[in-house]
Formats: structure tokens, C-alpha cells, sequence
């Protein structure tokens, strides 16, 4: 007789140093403390991470996998190997949570193929912390992950973002690698108009968080130094 299937966790990091237990619930605790097989982007920070939620777990008795750019999708099967002999599996992304912007979705999508049941836990979420700090359109929001690195096709990207929330009264949000934050907001003030809306998010969850929504009219006045901080930017035309 096969064993009953394991679960797929999907358990939410912190955003940052923040002390787990402040902004992750007692659901995440008690998964971390059952669970020894995770799927990882990093795997000396997710020890960091579970060593931070149960120092008392034994690390070399965890098995652990990494998932990222350099992982291919034929690996992740054998990955949730683990599952169809009972176990639980634990994935963990680099910050948040897992599947949003990450890699994981890609093992969330073959845990489904292979009839495993996937479990989300609560946890913080950049996109919709950002969203809810915005006072933007909550009902109607899109996130597209990277702008173009090209100047030419930023510009040309950050109109259209600004044209389709003009169009569809829909938020745009959008990320950049923390080292072009600032490059990035000096695109967008220069290139949206002045009434349209913008929000930055950067730090969220952290001591040195920094939110602020106002027109690019008033951003040409403000002085912020974004970088290599994390990042949320928002338009609302």
C-alpha cells in the first residue's frame, strides 16, 4: 500500500531582518518545526531563515533543494520525490512569499500536475503591502515584474503602463534590481506627467521603511535615496 501523499507548503519569508515572529504568523512556526525537505532559491539563507524559526532543529538532518535561473524545470519532479513516500515539502523563497515573483510557481505548477496539495501559508507580500499603503485602485491592479533595462524601451514601457492605467483606471506596479532604483525613479519623473500618481514602497516591514504616494509633480521636489533597497513602484493615471 502507497503512503498518503505529503503536502506542498508554501511558507513566507520576512521582507528583510525583521524578527520572524513579528511579521509571520504561529502557522509558519509550526511548519518550519514539522518539515524537514524544503525546495529553496538560496540555501544558506533559508537555513538562516529556519535556524531564526526553530533553533532547535537539527540542520543536517534537513534535506534541501534549491530552485533558481540555473535550475532546470526536468529537476523539479524528483523534487517533490519526497511527497509520494509521505513527506512534507517545504518551499521558501528568497524574501515573501513564495510563487509571487518567484521561482516556486514553478513547483507549485507541477505539484498540481502530480496531485499534490499545495498549502499557502500567510505571510508578507511586498506587491500587496505596497498596494495597500498605495491608496491606489485595489480592485484593479496589475504587477509587471522588471521595466526594460534600455533607456529607449523603458521610456517607451513606462508610457505604456501609464496609458493602460489611464485606460482601465488599473494600478501599475512594477519592480527594479535594487542597484537601478534610483536610475529607474529618474525615468519615471521625466518621462510620466505631472498629475500622474506615483508610490514608492521601499523597506516595507523594516525599521527603515519608506512609503510615499504623491504627483510626479511634487517627486521632482523630493530628494530619496533608493539605493539597494528593495523597491515597489506604483502609477495610477
Amino acid at each position: 500500500m502507497l503512503p498518503q501523499k505529503g503536502n506542498l507548503y508554501l511558507i513566507p519569508c520576512t521582507l528583510g531582518n525583521t524578527p520572524p515572529l513579528e511579521v509571520l504568523p504561529l502557522s509558519v512556526k509550526k511548519a518550519v518545526e514539522h518539515i524537514n525537505h524544503f525546495i529553496v532559491e538560496n540555501e544558506k539563507d533559508a537555513r538562516r531563515f529556519i535556524k531564526s524559526i526553530d533553533s532547535n532543529k537539527i540542520q543536517s538532518e534537513l534535506i534541501i533543494h534549491e530552485i533558481n535561473k540555473y535550475c532546470s524545470s526536468d529537476e523539479i519532479p524528483q523534487m517533490l520525490t519526497p511527497c509520494f513516500q509521505g513527506y512534507d515539502v517545504g518551499v521558501i523563497s528568497d524574501a515573501g512569499c513564495p510563487g509571487i515573483a518567484d521561482p516556486g510557481a514553478l513547483v507549485v505548477e507541477h505539484a498540481h500536475k502530480q496531485g499534490i496539495k499545495v498549502i499557502p501559508l500567510v505571510g508578507p507580500s511586498s506587491i500587496l503591502l505596497a498596494m495597500m499603503a498605495s491608496g491606489f485602485n485595489g480592485q484593479n491592479f496589475a504587477f509587471n515584474g522588471y521595466l526594460p533595462i534600455d533607456k529607449g524601451e523603458r521610456k517607451s514601457s513606462i508610457k505604456r503602463l501609464e496609458k493602460l492605467s489611464q485606460e482601465y483606471n488599473q494600478s501599475q506596479s512594477f519592480i527594479e534590481t535594487p542597484y537601478r532604483n534610483n536610475q529607474l525613479l529618474e525615468s519615471l519623473i521625466s518621462t510620466l506627467q505631472p498629475q500622474t500618481m506615483l508610490c514608492v514602497a521601499c523597506d516595507i516591514t523594516l525599521q527603515t521603511e519608506y512609503i510615499k504616494t504623491t504627483s510626479i509633480e511634487s517627486w521632482k521636489k523630493i530628494k530619496v535615496d533608493l539605493h539597494k533597497r528593495p523597491t515597489l513602484f506604483i502609477i495610477q493615471k
